[in-house]
């Protein structure tokens, strides 16, 4: 339903991920600390957004695969029985032409 809408659920999730990591360097920097600390704080920060990037990346990565390879699936199977269908199709046209071929013409 939030497809048609024009957002999807892995826009939705980037969209919070990065609301989250404004808030959280927004907080850093406001906070009443000393330099070192600061600095140490945003280190881990931008180690803990880097890692939530690449398991994200992973998944988004996982669902294309997955979904070409249904793409890849779904396209084979059409292919095999519109194949079947031309060679029915063949052998009946066949099949009518030599009936007709042996009827004698009227």
């Amino acid at each position: 339903m939030r497809e048609e809408q024009g957002y999807s659920t892995g826009s939705i999730l980037l969209s919070f991920l990065l609301g989250g990591i404004v808030g959280a360097g927004a907080a850093l920097l406001l906070a009443p600390q000393s330099g070192r600390e600061t600095r140490h704080r945003i280190r881990e920060l931008t180690d803990d957004v880097r890692e939530k990037a690449k398991e994200y990346a992973g998944e988004v990565k996982e669902k294309v695969t997955t979904g070409i390879d249904k793409g890849k699936d779904f396209v084979e199977e059409k292919k095999t029985i519109i194949k079947t269908s031309i060679e029915a199709g063949k052998e009946a046209y066949e099949k009518e032409k030599e009936k007709l071929s042996r009827e004698p013409n009227a």
